[in-house]
């Protein structure tokens, strides 16, 4: 098992606040957001750290090294600001044949339980097992996707940004991948109005081809962070004694 942890974006909404930072690497409690990813991959043992860069790469990769705590570290440089699947697709070679735990940069979790999400994966036969949380307040399940599943937890439907959320999950972009998620990225199809491949997207062609993918209820708390609101609210999450 490797971690994919995604740090490439500028975080343009963010303004002047990232013209010469990546936003993952904007502090929260005396560190950088990226951070917290890295030490959760620490947590959960993982043989390698494959770290997704591109604005401001420079920075992430001198403070870093080829070492983070102990598990070694592979860069790859997504050159194009192509989106979320299109950063997973650059890991193909550095990935190589192993299944992933995807981290992204940017996202704050708190009261996480990433080290049980792992061993649901390795106990049950899935190919996906998305990270999704309870969320109180529905409308902000418009900023990331929601998920239908039956009862026992088996997905049948992802939908991106739902303007009307049909229940109150909220998915997250930590999910745990079987390393064949590879051979969908072609066929995923181009959203119309971003023009970028979207993770909801990808795991549904999965889904499309009967492939098993179910769901974990990672955190208490959650947060992405792509505006100066969307920071401000991360920074209460953790001056609020929450755990990211």
């Amino acid at each position: 098992m490797k971690a994919l942890i995604l740090a490439a974006g500028r975080g343009k909404r963010l303004g002047k606040i990232t013209e010469y930072m990546n936003k993952c690497m904007l502090e929260l409690a005396g560190k950088p957001v990226l951070e917290y990813g890295l030490d959760r991959a620490v947590d959960l043992r993982v043989e390698q750290i494959v770290l997704v860069v591109r604005h401001r790469a420079e920075d992430i990769i001198n403070r870093y090294g080829s070492c983070y705590k102990g598990i070694p570290v592979r860069y790859v440089i997504q050159w194009e600001p192509k989106g979320l699947v299109h950063a997973i697709e650059c890991t193909r070679e550095a990935l190589g044949g192993s299944d992933f735990f995807l981290i992204l940069g940017d996202e704050v979790l708190a009261n996480s339980r990433h080290l049980k999400m792992l061993e649901q994966f390795g106990r049950e036969d899935v190919f996906v097992l998305c990270g999704i949380m309870h969320q109180k307040e529905k409308h902000r399940i418009s900023r990331t996707y929601t998920i239908l599943m039956d009862e026992g937890g088996r997905v049948f439907r992802l939908i991106e940004k739902p303007k009307k959320p049909l229940n109150n999950w909220q998915g997250t972009g930590h999910c745990i991948f079987k390393n064949e998620i590879f051979s969908y990225i072609e066929r995923t199809p181009t959203h119309p109005e971003r023009g970028e491949k979207e993770l909801p997207d990808l795991i549904q062609c999965a889904i499309d081809d009967d492939k098993v993918v179910k769901v974990f209820n990672i955190c208490d708390v959650y947060t992405n962070i792509n505006s100066e609101e969307d920071l401000k609210e991360a920074e209460g999450i953790v001056r609020g004694g929450h755990q990211p």
